[in-house]
């Protein structure tokens, strides 16, 4: 059973470094990713990296939000060319 402060290790079989997470989530949410799951016959970490993949998916193909990510990196670049001066 998953706690409320779930710890995520994500492991990357590709050779990318590993990062570890904790992810704090209601009890009921914990309980029912718990029981994906087990029911998936995979780890909660699994259950995790495949949702964070799927919404990392959704939200390339979310105009406004791809827009507002190209006005934060611009913003960013700014700062930095500023900095490095």
């Amino acid at each position: 059973m998953c706690s409320a402060d779930c710890e995520v290790v994500a492991c990357y079989h590709d050779g990318m470094a590993k990062k570890v997470t904790t992810v704090r989530m209601p009890g009921d949410l914990a309980e029912q990713v718990d029981a994906v799951a087990r029911g998936r016959g995979v780890s909660v970490n699994t259950v995790v990296v495949d949702a964070l993949l799927a919404e990392i998916e959704r939200v390339k193909t979310d105009a406004q939000f791809m827009t507002r990510l190209r006005e934060l990196t611009e913003r960013d670049k700014e700062i930095l060319e500023r900095l490095a001066r």
